[in-house]
């Protein structure tokens, strides 16, 4: 059996649950897919590769190594899409400062001081950038970007209704937090009857613990978790067919 992230974290009764579990409980892949990234942005990379510690000093956000170790996975993933002629779609957040919107965190913790110091000039540039999309994940022209207020990529964005008018049937996902947007998008998207494919080299999280978890409950409940060479292997070959069909 191949060892999973989140198998040093399961009881034996979790263990023993599973090992009795009878049939293939994948949810597979369609012909029609999409890449999704989730809030792959300033905020939680900051401007260089730092100990999570350290990086959470001017990006109260920032994930540390996790988010950077990332970027080649999502790169490629992005890659493929774009060879394959894959729809590529990106979720960030949406500025409340230009939209008078506030995001659910702050909307919700209203009491509490934004997290950054706004009173710090520098801080109040950092501030401004925190969900512009990362340099090595850009859009190009031809993608679809979504600005969120919620966790979840669907709630309150045109997102479905984009996925829908394409056709499509299967949504790869990469981005962040595997615990909080990843998988509120996840849900919404198996909810909505999207075949949902986590690729686990690109999805990420500041703890630990809570990103093996989240992906093994992904994978029991609403899509299945794949890795990288997966996710880009089915790419090329819908690439591959979509050519032999066209006799190019």
């Amino acid at each position: 059996m191949i060892d999973r992230v989140w198998d040093c974290f399961l009881t034996a009764q979790d263990k023993a649950h599973l090992a009795q579990r009878r049939g293939d409980r994948r949810v597979g892949f369609g012909r029609r897919p999409a890449v999704l990234t989730i809030d792959i942005y300033r905020g939680v990379f900051g401007d260089e590769n730092l100990p999570l510690l350290d990086g959470v000093k001017n990006w109260p956000g920032y994930c540390g190594p996790a988010g950077w170790s990332t970027i080649p996975h999502v790169q490629a993933l992005i890659r493929a899409a774009r060879e394959a002629g894959v729809p590529i779609c990106h979720a960030t957040g949406l500025v409340d400062e230009e939209s008078g919107i506030p995001g659910w965190s702050q909307a919700i913790h209203s009491s509490s001081p934004r997290r950054f110091d706004l009173a710090d000039p520098e801080a109040r540039k950092r501030f401004a950038r925190r969900y512009d999309i990362i340099d090595e994940v850009a859009p190009q022209e031809g993608d679809v970007v979504v600005r969120k207020t919620a966790p979840s990529a669907f709630w309150g964005t045109p997102l479905v209704a984009e996925l829908i008018r394409r056709g499509v049937d299967t949504i790869l996902v990469a981005g962040e937090s595997t615990s909080g947007c990843v998988r509120a998008t996840v849900v919404d998207a198996a909810s909505h009857r999207f075949r949902v494919q986590v690729v686990e080299d690109c999805v990420f999280d500041r703890h630990e613990a809570c990103h093996a978890i989240n992906l093994f409950d992904m994978h029991q409940k609403y899509g299945d978790v794949i890795s990288i060479g997966t996710a880009t292997e089915y790419l090329r070959n819908l690439g591959s067919s979509a050519t032999n069909e066209r006799g190019d």
